[in-house]
């Protein structure tokens, strides 16, 4: 299977992440990077969703086709039976991507089934809601997949992935960085530092404008980003490289408007090779941040093209949600999920203190 990322195609990540080409080749070696340390920067990014069991097992009632558009001409039919005003259909509706509820809704929405999913068992447990890795391995949370795993806009052949990836490149907001410091060895090193910052300037991109050339430069941005620097230890074993969980890692995910996303209890699997890593991230995301991403950053009409309604998709997300209960309530505030990352080795540049 294949995924397709600014108009170019680059293969599907594997569960357990293996060793590139290059690694395979001889081209990694024992050496340490100059310094002890590498830095690399984001150049494609979308949530991911295992598609390779088929739509007969994972959407067997279909893909969701009632988005934003569909659900607006079924409340408000214009058979000339009732004059609509703006108050009551377009305001309303806007009302509620904003201030969306949980109650019950006459659209059918469509969850995705099946065994298995990318990600990373979270909360260390296996339970019978978890999914197993394609190779096996139990327990995998992601429950984000479930939520939004019908709906054609967020599959690997959907405009959202498109263009969110896309936006990665596009957008300065989005440039996020990861630095590993105290490296001794890119192939196996029993402890590293791993920390995570914005930064300032453009891709070092080929010359078609679509591929990314290692060895440029970006400077950390230390004023508007420092609430994206964050740290975490982690180890590099046969070049994949894991992390620790970060309790709460900020990742930019801008499209047309600035927009983040919190991500809970975060932790990396990376593939390192000197000139790139790719991989997944991993955490719990904030429904309500979620929600409000979406919606600054796709309108109503952007949101139809992918048979997407934030209303619908918020109930799903609510009714899936599977950790940081509300102290108040007891109901699950977040959902765990898997973002499918490629980087691109870059020269991180710290300002002088």
């Amino acid at each position: 299977m294949t995924r397709f990322w600014a108009g170019r195609a680059t293969p599907m990540l594997s569960s357990v992440l293996f060793i590139s080409t290059l690694a395979a080749a001889g081209a990694l070696t024992a050496e340490a990077p100059a310094g002890g340390r590498i830095g690399y920067v984001l150049t494609h990014k979308a949530w991911v969703i295992y598609e390779d069991d088929g739509l007969e097992i994972q959407c067997p009632q279909g893909l969701n086709a009632s988005g934003v558009r569909e659900q607006f001409a079924e409340l408000f039919p214009m058979d000339g039976e009732r004059e609509w005003t703006v108050q009551e259909t377009r305001l309303m509706r806007e009302g509620r991507m904003w201030h969306p509820e949980i109650s019950e809704e006459s659209f059918p929405y469509y969850e995705a089934q099946g065994e298995v999913a990318y990600g990373m068992n979270l909360d260390g447990r296996v339970d019978s809601d978890d999914f197993r890795s394609p190779e096996g391995v139990e327990g995998i949370d992601n429950q984000l997949q479930r939520a939004i795993g019908c709906t054609p806009g967020w599959r690997s052949d959907g405009q959202f992935v498109h263009f969110e990836s896309l936006f990665a490149v596009g957008h300065n907001y989005n440039r996020w960085m990861i630095e590993i410091t105290g490296v001794d060895d890119l192939m196996n090193d029993d402890e590293v530092i791993v920390t995570t910052y914005r930064g300032l300037d453009d891709l070092f991109t080929d010359a078609t404008g679509e591929g990314f050339v290692a060895g440029g430069s970006q400077r950390v941005d230390v004023r508007w980003g420092q609430s994206f620097i964050s740290e975490a230890r982690g180890k590099i074993v046969d070049g994949v490289l894991t992390t620790e969980p970060i309790k709460k890692a900020k990742v930019p995910w801008a499209m047309r408007f600035v927009g983040h996303y919190d991500v809970f209890d975060f932790q990396l699997r990376l593939d390192l090779t000197p000139t790139e890593a790719k991989g997944i991230f991993a955490g719990y995301v904030g429904v309500d941040n979620w929600t409000n991403r979406l919606n600054r950053n796709w309108g109503a009409h952007h949101q139809s093209y992918g048979a997407v309604s934030a209303a619908s998709e918020y109930r799903a997300l609510r009714r899936l949600a599977d950790a940081y209960p509300d102290p108040e309530t007891g109901a699950n505030t977040a959902i765990s999920g898997a973002a499918e990352i490629f980087l691109t080795q870059v020269y991180i540049i710290h300002p002088d203190k």
